[in-house]
């Protein structure tokens, strides 16, 4: 058995930005498939069993248990040393983004990106609402990468690998990715990083014609 074990599926953001983690530091793990789309975070045995909120991802390494990207990150982060802010401002700079990422970037663009690009929901005044919203952090982001190589320091820490957890993925959204370049070319520094896989290569059931859709 792995040193670690990440409960997850592939249509997670939230479960990319662990895997991407433990991926990148190098580290002896593998995932164990969640079947979320026909109910097994729902279900009364798995919120018991592995996680009382009922969400991935979720880390077991060892008799620890830990849910919820943002600590998965930080946990990793202080094991291992990688990607881990260098003193106490860069920590505060750090969790500033994740916490961000968390309430705005991740929070407005994965809910609009399971209505349109994964139930196929039609336009609706939620869809724009979500979009507008999507926008206003996408603009944040954007104006920070345009001076900025990185989010808290001048290196990926765990707040790029936070923010950096719904990006990659291929479904559609309605926003045109060409409208924040200094994001696409973060995007680009990110995927060189050594042993980066995108989110649908990394952890388990992704659809097997993502590739076919993305080029669409």
């Amino acid at each position: 058995m792995a040193e670690f074990r990440l409960h997850c599926f592939a249509q997670s953001g939230n479960a990319y930005k662990a895997a991407l983690m433990l991926e990148l530091s190098g580290l002896d793990w593998e995932p164990v498939f969640v079947d979320y789309f026909h109910g097994e975070t729902r279900t009364e045995q798995w919120r018991s069993d592995i996680n009382d909120m009922g969400e991935v991802p979720v880390l077991e390494h060892g008799a620890e248990r830990i849910s919820q990207s943002g600590v998965i990150l930080d946990y990793l982060a202080g094991l291992t040393g990688r990607f881990a802010p260098a003193d106490e401002a860069e920590r505060r700079d750090v969790w500033r983004w994740i916490l961000f990422d968390n309430h705005k970037f991740t929070s407005y663009f994965a809910t609009l990106r399971f209505l349109i690009g994964l139930s196929g929901s039609p336009e609706t005044p939620v869809t724009e609402f979500l979009r507008t919203r999507a926008l206003g952090a996408y603009g944040v982001v954007e104006k920070r990468l345009a001076v900025h190589p990185y989010l808290a320091a001048d290196r990926p820490t765990i707040a790029d690998l936070s923010l950096a957890g719904y990006v990659f993925m291929p479904e559609p959204t309605g926003i045109d990715p060409a409208q924040f370049p200094a994001i696409e070319a973060w995007k680009a520094r990110i995927s060189t990083l050594p042993g980066w896989r995108h989110p649908y290569d990394l952890l388990p059931g992704a659809p097997a014609d993502w590739r076919v859709k993305a080029a669409d």
